[in-house]
């Protein structure tokens, strides 16, 4: 896989399903060396399903740390008393 190539770290490990929804962090590592976090909220099944995807500017020193970091945002969004649609 190329360096710059978006791709899962450790999926069983760091997706998690909270109620109806899934939670699938993304890093890449930039051009400096550091990653980037991305972050996929999923709900829904077959047809119905309905994915949303967040960026975040902060980069980190390991895909670890920036794949926990994409967790912890989401469940702040998750959170939030009524979630936009």
């Amino acid at each position: 896989m190329h360096p710059l190539t978006s791709h899962l770290i450790s999926p069983d490990s760091h997706t998690c399903t909270v109620g109806r929804y899934r939670l699938s962090p993304v890093t890449r590592q930039t051009d400096c060396g550091r990653f980037a976090a991305s972050l996929s909220i999923c709900s829904g099944h077959g047809s119905g399903t309905h994915d949303r995807v967040f960026r975040f500017t902060p980069l980190f020193p390991t895909p670890q740390a920036a794949a926990q970091y994409a967790l912890a945002q989401g469940m702040g969004y998750l959170q939030q008393p009524a979630l936009p649609a």
